[in-house]
């Protein structure tokens, strides 16, 4: 299995793959732009996206602008008010909570699905989930909270890519890109890192096992605790916040 270094929900836009360009229509190009600052935390929750500015940028008219706006919008990422613009999307208690259910219950399904994979696959799947793993610890000792942050999002990755299932992986996409907007705020903490990655280990032993019930059993748990996590690392900076998650 070869090893994706690039999520993506957090790759660089793809406006420098001439490739890509010459079969995507304009305004694809520019939504790729627009994710990708948004997702690298360059446009933040609540910021206003100027059309103007994004176009005079990129050297584009102010149409694939909208078209690309429109998109992000259908998708969650923005929202646009009348009479204002176009705004980052800022998620509220309820919507965070109703994306980590939902990823909790597509992970525990990828879990099962990965448990069960043909000795050749798992093979592989293991040797990359070890590395990542490792890459977790080495974050973790030397308390880089933002590279943790990528390498768990890969890892869970590379389990729901191994399922094969498109339909899953595109929903799941969309789900930790919405949740990505209000995780990123978060990066400053230690969230947990040691128990996490405990955590990681026992999905993977499960993996090894063949165990597909204790695979999924694991899977769904750890998103439920990291959504108790965040509650947590919220509770830090804004009690008020934090009660309407629970």
């Amino acid at each position: 299995m070869k090893r994706n270094t690039a999520l993506p929900w957090l790759a660089e836009s793809s406006a420098g793959n001439f490739s890509y360009v010459r079969d995507t229509s304009l305004s694809k190009l520019v939504r790729d732009d627009i994710l990708a600052l948004i997702l690298k935390g360059v446009l933040t929750p609540g910021q206003r996206i100027n059309e103007p500015d994004v176009a005079g940028r990129l050297g584009v008219s102010r149409v694939p602008v909208r078209e690309a706006l429109r998109e992000l919008a259908s998708s969650g990422l923005v929202v646009a008010r009348k009479h204002s613009g176009v705004f980052v999307r800022q998620l509220d208690s309820q919507e965070i909570r109703d994306l980590y259910q939902m990823r909790g219950l597509l992970d525990g399904f990828a879990g099962r699905q990965a448990a069960q994979l043909p000795a050749r696959q798992k093979t592989a799947l293991l040797a990359v989930l070890g590395d990542s793993v490792d890459a977790m610890k080495d974050a973790a000792s030397r308390l880089n909270v933002p590279h943790y942050y990528c390498e768990n999002l890969r890892f869970h990755w590379l389990i729901i890519e191994s399922t094969g299932n498109q339909t899953l992986t595109e929903t799941y996409r969309g789900i930790v890109q919405k949740l990505h907007l209000s995780r990123r705020k978060n990066l400053s903490h230690d969230a947990g890192m040691q128990a996490s990655i405990a955590e990681h280990s026992a999905i993977v032993q499960a993996l090894r096992d063949g165990d597909a019930a204790r695979s999924e059993a694991l899977m769904s748990s750890h998103v439920d605790v990291a959504f108790e996590r965040l509650v947590s690392a919220i509770l830090n900076e804004d009690p008020e916040s934090a009660d309407s998650l629970n």
